[in-house]
């Protein structure tokens, strides 16, 4: 008689793991966005839900503190039809949300739930942590492979590099969105993954439609927590952005995470400290703020199995770049794009003002050529912005300065180079040859 064996150590792991005894509490009080809880036993990061007779469905909240013996809750939904008394059951787990191949081509809130009208999501899924740590640095791969995005301003003078964090830094109605668009349709990422964070209700159709349109939806998954929705879900859209990327990342995939806006991530955390007693520091932002900021980018970037590009837009408060939410998040990531107010005011799109842009990894990602004419582009166009006031004006002397002379020959075809349309996909060797043929020109005197 033949002998066999079954493994049973997960399910082993699985009881050790649980809750046998679970503890019923109640809420006791209610303020602000907050809900005390006494008579439970949760952890921060637990999910618990709060029974409102009536509902069809118990409102769901998460552990954010502790005070004075009480538990404090954030509900995952609206605080309407919550009162003293009701009852609070801990689940026992974090925050997951269902991840598969299914995900492609839908829109989920900010819990992670369908919200196309498309039903559930399709074939096999499986439970997927929100909050997951960044990748060991130690086991993280060196990026040393181009991520072309078909945009110019770019991919020729701010090359980004696949597994690289990119900052998009500007005031509001200066174009991140319609950026953003152009790269998720034309970079040769596998996935796309875009998470519209506080953003107002009547531009996410917009986007979806106008500037990320058929074809970049079908590769892409779009996560939505509009600017009228809880402060908590507004901060789990980020978080579900980020797994449902890594989750492509451990699949092998190259993943384009692009998340509009980091400032509006940071406010809702703004406003779950202050709801919890945290005190105000920086321009009102709470020590957890700054806290959470890294945990959230370091999560993008290259694993062992797959990478994750990241374009974070960072929405500049007055046009100041030096806010504390613009310096902070400057200083994690691996190079900034600054979109320029005036460019966009004389119709130039992209309005990338590329002399104040940096990408970190472009000097190791890039060929010895490529650097020499995009630094000399630079030159050249330092050198126009230099004497452009004397120049519109009249007052400048051909031949009084031949860098001057030079660049004011190659303006025009530089602000071509630049400019481009949101259709028009520019592929990165055509990028090069034409950074070459102006480089080359200027230098010829032609």
């Amino acid at each position: 008689m033949e002998s066999f064996s079954i493994d049973i150590s997960h399910w082993r792991s699985r009881l050790k793991e649980a809750r046998l005894l679970r503890l019923t509490g109640q809420v006791t009080r209610v303020i602000g966005l907050t809900v005390e809880v006494k008579g439970i036993n949760a952890s921060i990061g637990e999910v618990c839900e709060i029974t409102v007779p009536g509902e069809p469905e118990p409102v769901r909240a998460e552990v954010v503190g502790f005070r004075d013996g009480s538990t404090l809750l954030m509900p995952l939904g609206e605080l309407k039809g919550i009162y003293q008394g009701c009852s609070v059951t801990p689940s026992g787990r974090p925050f997951t949300i269902k991840v598969g191949e299914g995900l492609l081509g839908r829109v989920l809130n900010g819990l992670g739930e369908p919200m196309d009208g498309l039903g559930p999501v399709g074939g096999r899924t499986e439970n997927y942590p929100v909050d997951n740590r960044p990748p060991n640095p130690l086991k993280r791969r060196r990026i040393t492979e181009v991520l072309s995005t078909g945009v110019r301003a770019v991919d020729g003078l701010l090359t980004c590099g696949r597994g690289q964090r990119i900052g998009i830094f500007s005031g509001s109605g200066v174009g991140k969105s319609t950026l953003l668009g152009m790269v998720s349709r034309f970079s040769d990422a596998d996935v796309n993954v875009i998470g519209l964070i506080g953003e107002r209700g009547r531009e996410v159709l917009d986007f979806i439609e106008t500037d990320l349109g058929p074809e970049g939806l079908a590769r892409s998954v779009v996560v939505v927590a509009t600017s009228e929705q809880p402060a908590l879900v507004r901060l789990k859209g980020a978080f579900v952005a980020c797994a449902v990327a890594e989750y492509f990342r451990d699949q092998g995939r190259d993943v384009l995470l692009m998340m509009d806006s980091i400032t509006r991530f940071a406010m809702a955390q703004r406003e779950v400290g202050l709801a919890i007693g945290e005190p105000p520091a920086t321009k009102g932002y709470t020590p957890s703020v700054f806290a959470l900021l890294p945990r959230l980018l370091e999560r993008a970037g290259m694993s062992s199995a797959g990478s994750i590009t990241a374009f974070f837009t960072v929405l500049v408060d007055g046009d100041d770049l030096n806010e504390p939410i613009s310096d902070a998040v400057r200083g994690i990531l691996d190079g900034h794009i600054v979109l320029s107010r005036s460019l966009a005011a004389s119709n130039h799109f992209p309005a990338v003002d590329v002399l104040n842009s940096v990408s970190r990894l472009m000097p190791d990602i890039t060929t010895e050529e490529h650097r020499a004419w995009a630094g000399r582009l630079r030159d050249l166009l330092a050198a126009y912005r230099q004497a452009e006031d004397l120049i519109n004006i009249g007052a400048y002397v051909a031949g009084s300065n031949p860098r001057v002379d030079e660049a004011i020959a190659c303006y025009q075809d530089i602000v071509a180079f630049l400019r481009q349309d949101l259709k028009e996909h520019a592929r990165f060797e055509e990028t090069l040859a034409m950074l070459e043929k102006i480089v080359n020109r200027g230098v010829n005197g032609q």
